[in-house]
């Protein structure tokens, strides 16, 4: 058992939009053993309530005083390439020749289980050290890899989703598998991993024109077979992509459209960038219960369009924040969460919405948790949660001191961090059941 006293972040009602943050200036967050040995949050509130409760009921309970720190949710990230440490940042034209140029050279390198595990220890490390204590990750086309990744996180005790992408055409040799072959390994990957500690394993065609139609009936098949694991795959975030999967299932209502032929939209079903759906597209996301990784840095890099706030609201379905690195510009959640009030101020309708700092800080810790179906795990400090936090200084530069030093409210002081915070504002990345990096 171990206490912490400091400011508190959290969500008292995590289910509801947008959001609405609760803040304890002076809080104590008590964190210890479950029945199973998980490390969860066993109680939170003001410290004046609970000091002297949770003292009786915990004799010697030793309590960490953090004055002037805030403790919040560890965040969740709904959407990152682990491969493309070594691609953020390279120049392109568009989505489709920065995957010929970049992105497919580079993870050739992952059939090695030697470079796969020296990029794993890195993208696992650059994670925590940004306050990222979930994710779901694509891996690349090779088995070698999802090992990698995944054991790495075991032995950090990360809660880690990922799976071996598929992609048996349209794509060149060294990332190109093997139709069946890939469904085997597939299968074999999730007996091996899914639900082992807090690992998870998501089935993960590239893109429906990096698939065969037989590919993705074998991934629909196998999603039918093992409903609680995850599916994971892009849709809509390009013209040119939306054009070409147009030419190759001209039958097909809409892009979204193909992955539900194939028994790949349900719970659990996360799809990342979402921007050019229309309105049956964003219904069929909602009667699913499919959800979106909105990337907004990946999106402004690339050029390909902006996700509509608006119309997800309108439309009632689940979405989330995420890094979509190396597409995406930065690990850090500050930089995507001022990305998404960007994208939001610009929108695809007139006018467009202002996200609030409270929804921008949901939609990267519980929002994203909900759309994972992990709320009530991850992303919130509510008892029973497990103890991933972020122990966050908001003095941690000159700028940040100065600004947050003037907020007068708590909408200012988020907002303050969200502009001007980056990896500098984690003071400390606390992980359940392995102490802190």
């Amino acid at each position: 058992m171990k206490a912490y006293r400091a400011s508190l972040l959290y969500f008292a009602a995590p289910e509801s939009l947008p959001g609405q943050v609760t803040f304890e200036q002076d809080g104590l967050l008590v964190v210890g053993p479950d029945a199973t040995g998980r490390q969860v949050v066993q109680a939170i509130g003001s410290y004046q309530q609970l000091a002297s409760q949770v003292g009786s009921q915990y004799p010697g309970l030793q309590v960490e005083h953090l004055p002037g720190r805030i403790i919040a949710p560890g965040f969740v990230d709904m959407h990152i390439h682990y491969p493309q440490i070594d691609v953020i940042g390279s120049p392109a034209e568009g989505l489709l020749p920065w995957l010929e140029n970049y992105t497919f050279p580079h993870e050739k390198r992952f059939s090695s289980p030697e470079y796969s595990a020296e990029a794993a220890t890195f993208f696992i490390a650059e994670l925590l050290r940004h306050g990222v204590t979930t994710a779901l990750a694509f891996a690349t086309s090779h088995p070698e890899s999802v090992n990698a990744l995944l054991g790495e996180a075991q032995r950090q005790s990360l809660r880690m989703i990922t799976g071996k992408v598929l992609m048996d055409q349209n794509a060149p040799d060294g990332v190109r598998d093997e139709t069946r072959q890939s469904l085997i390994d597939t299968e074999a990957l999730i007996e091996k991993w899914h639900g082992v500690d807090r690992l998870g394993y998501a089935i993960t065609p590239r893109f429906v024109p990096s698939c065969s139609e037989a590919q993705l009936r074998g991934a629909g098949e196998l999603a039918a077979q093992y409903p609680d694991v995850w599916i994971q795959s892009h849709v809509a975030e390009n013209r040119d992509e939306v054009a070409w999967v147009r030419q190759l299932y001209p039958q097909a209502r809409s892009y979204l459209s193909v992955y539900e032929d194939f028994g790949l939209l349900r719970p659990r079903a996360v799809y990342a960038h979402c921007i050019h759906l229309d309105e049956d597209d964003r219904a069929l996301m909602r009667s699913t219960g499919t959800a979106a990784a909105v990337s907004p840095t990946s999106n402004l890099f690339l050029g390909s369009g902006f996700f509509d706030h608006a119309g997800a609201d309108r439309a009632g379905f689940l979405y989330g924040l995420a890094s979509d690195v190396g597409g995406g510009t930065s690990f850090s959640p500050f930089h995507t969460m001022l990305a998404a009030y960007y994208v939001g101020r610009e929108g695809q309708t007139k006018p467009g919405v202002s996200l609030k700092p409270q929804h921008l800080w949901w939609q990267h810790t519980a929002g994203a948790a909900r759309a994972l179906g992990l709320q009530g795990v991850v992303g919130n400090l509510l008892s029973g949660c497990e103890a991933d936090f972020v122990v966050l200084n908001p003095q941690a530069t000159p700028l940040l001191a100065r600004k947050t030093s003037q907020a007068g409210s708590l909408d200012e002081l988020l907002f303050s961090l969200i502009v001007l915070g980056d990896d500098r504002l984690i003071e400390k990345t606390v992980i359940s059941q392995a102490g802190t990096a």
